[in-house]
């Protein structure tokens, strides 16, 4: 099939949403049958942080070296790579699994691979969305993009406890790699146009060192943009560790009951789902910086009330209120990005734009755990002096003082959004640069 008879432009972005979806629900079940497999194993927060770790770590290694390779060739084949990648880490789990050997550090290999992925899907999807769409769609379509990535979360909980008794895990590994050749085969279909060249592109070429950093010179000399990134490191700093602790919190609180985890993880995805369907629908604020302040304010009263609460009620609640505001950060940030930066660059500085935002990502779930495991726990299982006094709120006993950090990185988060407003470049971002799509 030649490329004037493939799908293009709207239909080619919604073959491949739509494939995707499917990819991420089979992978999102995998991760809860492990993530309940992994705390049996080891019964320590820091053990499943360090899934987050291997995960990050190699994706913040690759990112500038990605970003050339999607501005330099297709981003189709970039994309089709992160899936091959995600799919052989399915493939060594199954592997070992059937054979009797796998261990829980066995993940992290797995984790690696998803991360080396993902390094190369991010920036490309995003990149070609810029050529695929018109600009005013970039809201709605972002949207659609929070959907694609928390939706599949409503159904993978349910999906995996519905169908672990009867296929067990090696079944549901066996349906996550059939969904990445379903993914790789929608790429193969659709047709994804290169992006014209502008004069700073073409002036950016050079070797492939000058390319990787040039992301990272593009970003430092915008005012507005770095401090923008800034405001997500410090959010996504308080907002990783509150996330790693959730589910050995609710496990700790819970007596390890996997039904009471499984319900609030769905209703977090409900939450995310909700969200990206407002944003479908809505595309956010004229004002774009609002959706990423404001939603992060909102995000950071909803981890208070989460590290608050002690029974499965305010649980749901706060997991719907947490998720409803991501997609608005991330939808509004993304569209002030793909619109200010030309789509021939977006390769290598989205990719030194996500690493800047992840920065501390693979020392937060470290920090969490050794927080948690080392001096909270151990704190509010002998309540005295002023801890004593906080557990007349938030309770003592197994999971109580990671319910407490998970609210201090919550006011946290609150802080950053607000912090956001008090700077110019970034209250102002909208203003200060102009479009070039």
């Amino acid at each position: 099939m030649n490329s004037s008879t493939r799908p293009t432009g709207i239909k080619a972005f919604l073959i491949i949403w739509i494939s995707q979806i499917i990819s991420i629900l089979a992978s999102g079940m995998t991760g809860f049958a492990f993530s309940i497999w992994l705390y049996q194993q080891t019964e320590s927060a820091t053990a499943m942080g360090l899934m987050q770790v291997f995960y990050i770590t190699p994706f913040l290694l690759m990112s500038p070296l990605a970003g050339v390779m999607v501005d330099r060739y297709s981003r189709k084949l970039m994309m089709m790579i992160s899936d091959l990648a995600a799919g052989t880490g399915t493939i060594f789990i199954l592997a070992l699994f059937l054979t009797g050997h796998l261990q829980f550090w066995h993940l992290y290999i797995a984790a690696v691979l998803n991360g080396i992925g993902n390094t190369f899907q991010w920036p490309a999807y995003s990149a070609a969305i810029s050529i695929m769409v018109p600009k005013e769609q970039l809201g709605r379509v972002n949207g659609l993009m929070s959907l694609m990535e928390a939706g599949p979360g409503v159904l993978a909980p349910l999906a995996a406890g519905a169908l672990l008794p009867l296929i067990g895990i090696q079944g549901i590994l066996i349906i996550d790699i059939i969904t990445f050749v379903i993914a790789i085969l929608a790429l193969s279909y659709v047709f994804i146009p290169k992006p014209s060249q502008s004069e700073e592109g073409k002036r950016s070429q050079g070797s492939f060192l000058r390319e990787a950093l040039f992301g990272f010179e593009y970003i430092f000399k915008r005012r507005s943009l770095l401090g923008l990134q800034l405001i997500f490191l410090a959010a996504n700093l308080f907002s990783g560790i509150g996330y790693t602790l959730l589910a050995p919190m609710i496990l700790a609180k819970t007596g390890q009951n996997s039904l009471i985890f499984g319900t609030v993880q769905s209703m977090a995805a409900a939450g995310s789902v909700a969200g990206g369907i407002i944003m479908s629908i809505w595309g956010g604020f004229k004002r774009r910086v609002h959706g990423v302040l404001m939603g992060w304010m909102a995000l950071g009263f909803g981890m208070m009330l989460m590290g608050y609460a002690n029974q499965l009620t305010l649980w749901i609640a706060a997991a719907i209120f947490i998720n409803l505001f991501g997609p608005l950060i991330n939808s509004s940030n993304q569209a002030i990005w793909q619109s200010k930066v030309h789509p021939d660059l977006q390769g290598r500085v989205f990719s030194a734009r996500r690493l800047i935002a992840w920065l501390t990502t693979p020392i937060s779930p470290i920090i969490a755990g050794t927080l948690a495991d080392f001096v909270f726990e151990p704190l509010f299982r002998q309540p005295d002096g002023w801890v004593g006094l906080v557990t007349n709120l938030t309770g003592s006993g197994p999971g109580s003082g990671m319910g407490f950090l998970f609210f201090l990185c919550g006011i946290g988060v609150l802080l950053v959004g607000l912090f956001g407003y008090s700077v110019k470049p970034v209250r102002d971002v909208e203003d200060v640069l102009p479009d070039v799509i």
